[in-house]
């Protein structure tokens, strides 16, 4: 298992690792109680997390979570989408224990995903979210690339990075799991 260190601007030390088994007690409280003060929620992402855990469409490699003192306090997972005939991921959910919020776990935990999906070979990765946070990290409205939503979404958040080169369209399609 490859384990990514960062220093945060604070100077304590960020690990970023695989999530194990032994970890799915301890991310479903830190994916709850992250998500009971989101803007937008609908209080279930924790139990969408345990239900593409036994998906076909999750890719271990990409279920990250961030330790700092022996204590799991972020936590992404990229599950697989189809754009057309192309497999691609979307990010769904991020998770960062309030306390530890605005330090850069959120950003470092994008960021070593994004790099490994780059080395896994995808293309884009989709993400619902807050344009303003997203944005920082090169998402772009989907349209821009002519991949569209499934539902009726403002566009600015509907949004996608290209992580290779490739040039794709079409409209997603999410997993059964998120029942969309």
């Amino acid at each position: 298992m490859k384990i990514n260190i960062k220093e945060l601007e604070d100077n304590t030390v960020l690990e970023i690792r695989k999530e194990t088994k032994k970890d799915f007690n301890e991310v479903y409280n830190v994916v709850k109680v992250a998500f009971e003060t989101a803007e937008h929620s609908d209080g279930n992402e924790q139990d969408l997390v345990v239900a593409l855990r036994k998906s076909e469409n999750f890719i271990p490699d990409l279920s990250l979570v961030a330790v700092l003192d022996n204590k799991i306090v972020g936590y992404i997972l990229f599950t697989k989408i189809k754009i057309g005939k192309y497999e691609e991921i979307c990010l769904a959910p991020l998770a960062v224990l309030p306390e530890y919020q605005r330090k850069g776990i959120g950003k470092n935990l994008i960021e070593r995903g994004h790099e490994i999906a780059r080395n896994l070979n995808y293309h884009y990765s989709i993400v619902l979210g807050d344009q303003k946070y997203y944005s920082k990290f090169n998402y772009l409205p989907s349209i821009t690339y002519n991949i569209k939503a499934p539902f009726k979404v403002s566009p600015e958040n509907f949004m996608a990075i290209k992580l290779n080169e490739l040039e794709i369209e079409g409209i997603v399609e999410y997993a059964k799991e998120f029942g969309i």
